[in-house]
């Protein structure tokens, strides 16, 4: 069964929606590649799709281990390549979880996961992940 449906809409936009739930996001192109940026654009939902996989995956771990990262927050910066073809260079997250109070056990289980999430996984080796841990 099918995923995503898809709908080009012109002027450098899509609208795709999640068939399952019916969700609907629309992507826009950036403005540095003739869009309006007026909404996320593929390269910054390949992004952001690779930091809340990693998050998703901690909270799994997390729940599985009788621990919680429940306020946990990621930053994430995307790195565009200067040479053409145009493409991701690096993506750069830094996750802050809300406290310190986590053993090495359970900082060890959040560090495994962020190795093994499958978007992380599915990356070509050529864009670079550079994920940064932060316990308050």
């Amino acid at each position: 069964m099918p995923t995503v449906e898809t709908i080009y809409l012109g002027e450098l936009r899509t609208e795709a929606t999640h068939l399952r739930s019916g969700t609907k996001l629309v992507t826009d192109a950036p403005p540095d590649n003739q869009g309006k940026g007026e909404f996320f654009s593929p390269t910054d939902l390949l992004a952001t799709s690779l930091g809340s996989c990693m998050v998703t995956i901690m909270g799994i771990a997390a729940r599985t281990h009788n621990f919680d990262i429940d306020g946990a927050k990621l930053v994430i910066t995307k790195i565009m390549t200067a040479e053409a073809p145009r493409r991701i260079a690096e993506i750069v997250i830094d996750i802050t979880f809300p406290h310190d109070n986590y053993s090495e056990k359970e900082k060890k289980i959040i560090g495994h996961a962020v190795k093994n999430c499958p978007v992380a996984l599915s990356l070509h080796p050529d864009v670079k992940q550079t994920v940064t841990l932060h316990y308050l």
